[in-house]
């Protein structure tokens, strides 16, 4: 039975932690090493870690805490977790989500029948604020038999690297179960990028030939809460996330994309700024509208894409123009 490692990154997290590190020990998978590693929380995080971890510690085959003395972003703090990692297979888990409990038996049962799998999503079940059932939003579809999905088996790692520049395709990223060495072998997540470490990471695996895989399996519990750094808990046109992203753009997608499509999204992000007034990107009928005006129909190249798609035939295979 293979050694996996959860790895937990708590910053704040007090609300939630216990509900997380319970979803832990709930796992029917036996051999399991616990690491928590905190991003210099300045509520009770760490003290309530310490005190579950020393009523229920013998129930790993190894744990450990590991705390920061300066807050560094949340993709050092996925590293510092990685590197004390010892498990052949590594699972992440956010504080204030949980695992399903046969979430790692799943994977692990998925992964010996398809050995040539190193990276593996599954479906997610998401909420408002707290797991009841009457807070389920919704759960991620497998839409992996659509040609036009990421997921598609017949897509080599390259078309969905391709795929990635265009956007963040990946829906379902709680559910992530990864071989450690492979991603110790491309030096974990990008720490230049401190508040985005997943997105990061699909492209450089995909670009260095690491294809995604997906599993039809519902493994994980995910929250969306008004405390959390990446959630859209509210109800808006535009998530606020999104204006933040143009400077990592222009240095990691921009550069490989076809140039109509790099200038089609930079339009985009300029006519979107409108929406940084909450009033505007609050998620009405008149504000949808002028979305769909703003970004569809008074962007030029959106346009010129559309047409163009469907005056070549030969980009109906193209990755950049699914």
């Amino acid at each position: 039975m293979s050694l996996v490692s959860v790895i937990i990154s708590t910053y704040n997290s007090a609300c939630f932690i216990a509900e997380t590190l319970e979803s832990v020990r709930e796992q029917t998978w036996n051999e399991i090493e616990l690491i928590i590693t905190d991003d210099k929380s300045s509520d009770e995080t760490l003290e309530i870690c310490v005190q579950w971890l020393d009523n229920y510690k013998n129930r790993f085959v190894r744990t450990q805490l590991i705390t920061s003395c300066t807050n560094t972003g949340v993709s050092a703090n996925a590293n510092r977790g990685l590197k004390a990692a010892k498990g052949e297979w590594v699972k992440f888990l956010g504080a204030d989500d949980t695992l399903l409990p046969g979430c790692i038996e799943a994977n692990m049962e998925h992964l010996s029948k398809n050995q040539q799998i190193k990276i593996l999503f599954s479906n997610v079940c998401i909420y408002n604020d707290n797991f009841l059932p009457q807070n389920r939003l919704y759960t991620t579809e497998d839409d992996s038999y659509d040609l036009n999905s990421i997921m598609h088996p017949s897509r080599s790692a390259f078309s969905q690297y391709k795929m990635l520049l265009i956007s963040d395709r990946i829906h379902y990223t709680p559910s992530v179960f990864m071989h450690r060495d492979t991603l110790l072998s491309l030096g974990g997540f990008d720490e230049k990028v401190k508040l985005m470490e997943d997105y990061p990471l699909w492209l450089k695996l995909t670009r260095e030939g690491h294809k995604l895989h997906f599993m039809n399996t519902i493994t994980v519990n995910y929250r969306r809460h008004f405390r959390a750094l990446n959630n859209k808990n509210q109800n808006v046109i535009v998530n606020p996330n999104y204006f933040k992203t143009e400077t990592f753009r222009k240095e990691y997608t921009y550069p490989m994309l076809p140039s109509a499509i790099r200038n089609e999204q930079r339009i985009n992000w300029i006519l979107s700024q409108i929406f940084r007034w909450s009033i505007l990107n609050r998620d009405n009928l008149p504000n949808r509208l002028l979305h769909k005006v703003l970004t569809t129909y008074m962007n030029p190249l959106k346009c010129y894409i559309y047409f163009y798609k469907k005056l070549k035939n030969e980009l109906k295979n193209n990755d950049f123009y699914n």
